[in-house]
């Protein structure tokens, strides 16, 4: 089979790889869609592809990108229940691997094993931007039959970490939440949030971003190029309050910084973007205002499960975060116009 190598300095290579067999406790899935994911960009961006990152990786060699993987099961090795895994089952996959047995993963949270994530499918171990993808049964979610494989991708990172942002933020539908950036997982936070209910302030730096926003469900939209004060902006639409809860998803250190200083007293504040920092007066921005300050990273096998139930049963229609589908020969194509960060969501079809 042929698959997605990020090499780093924004260079891609189509390459080889023998088809995979699966193990004791292993199944192989036939992927029929492979999120990207802004994630992506930081090894597709890095000098050396993921592995100059300093992440952990008993794997030598090449690796297959993608981590947004889902398709159908096409063969189960030994010591697989078929309550785990079955041949033709359409399958989402949590694209992290643990020892299995620790509190965390015993409760889907294998990003958190105590011993330290062994493998994160796409960085550390082959990814889904392949025909063929081998992982652990424990890590499959069943995909509803009324969602695409394209929805599937999109829950298995994206979707499925602003899901689990706002369910940190515990908001209801009486609430205004500020979503600053509006990329793929912003965008998606902006989606879930409108179909919660709650009133949704949409930031972005792209008026295109901003549209699409708009068209999901936001209720207010705000360009910081175009905007002196955001978070005086953000209080003129909350009748001088502030949003009772904020999620950033930018990445930026002053849009972080916003999304705190703009939450009413008692108010939310979630960071969901990796990378990068935040400076912040303690006193005046958290403690004499009483806000909570909350981290979320990705989700679990359970939430990933549970948001794939919400979106089903609501009829929600996740295909339209798509604005293009890739073959794997187009990776070249596809992530160039990716990295200028200005556009929608992008899904490769390997199968």
């Amino acid at each position: 089979m042929k698959g997605i190598v990020f090499k780093g300095n924004r260079e891609i290579e189509l390459m080889k790889f023998p088809d995979p067999t699966p193990g004791p406790g292993e199944v192989v899935l036939e992927i029929k869609a492979s999120g990207m994911c802004g994630s992506d960009l930081k090894f597709y961006r890095a000098a050396g592809g993921a592995s100059s990152l300093g992440l952990g990786s008993s794997h030598t060699g090449p690796l297959i990108a993608g981590h947004e993987p889902c398709g159908v099961v096409v063969a189960i090795g030994p010591d697989v229940s078929p309550k785990q895994a079955q041949i033709g089952q359409r399958v989402m996959q949590h694209h992290y691997r643990g020892c299995g047995a620790c509190d965390h993963c015993s409760t889907g949270w294998m990003q958190l094993c105590i011993e330290g994530v062994a493998e994160v499918y796409g960085a550390t171990g082959h990814g889904a931007h392949a025909k063929y993808m081998k992982c652990p049964a424990r890590t499959l979610v069943p995909l509803p039959d009324a969602l695409s494989f394209s929805a599937g991708a999109a829950i298995s990172c994206g979707t499925g970490t602003a899901w689990g942002a706002l369910q940190r933020l515990t908001l209801t539908a009486d609430q205004t939440i500020a979503v600053f950036g509006q990329g793929p997982v912003g965008l998606s936070a902006t989606l879930l949030a409108s179909q919660m209910g709650a009133r949704v302030i949409a930031l972005d730096v792209s008026d295109e971003r901003l549209n699409r926003a708009k068209a999901f469900g936001a209720h207010d939209l705000i360009n910081p190029l175009q905007t002196p004060d955001v978070v005086g902006a953000i209080r003129d639409l909350t009748h001088g309050r502030g949003a009772h809860a904020s999620l950033d998803a930018s990445s930026s250190p002053e849009a972080r910084a916003q999304a705190v200083r703009c939450v009413r007293t008692w108010g939310k504040a979630c960071f969901v973007g990796e990378g990068d920092s935040v400076t912040l007066d303690v006193s005046s921005d958290l403690l004499r205002r009483q806000v909570t300050l909350i981290g979320s990273w990705t989700f679990s096998t359970i939430g990933q499960a549970q948001c794939a139930e919400y979106v089903a049963d609501r009829g929600i229609e996740l295909d339209r975060l798509f604005t293009h589908q890739w073959r794997l020969d187009q990776a070249v194509e596809a992530y160039a116009l990716f990295d200028k960060q200005s556009s929608g969501k992008g899904v490769m079809l390997p199968s």
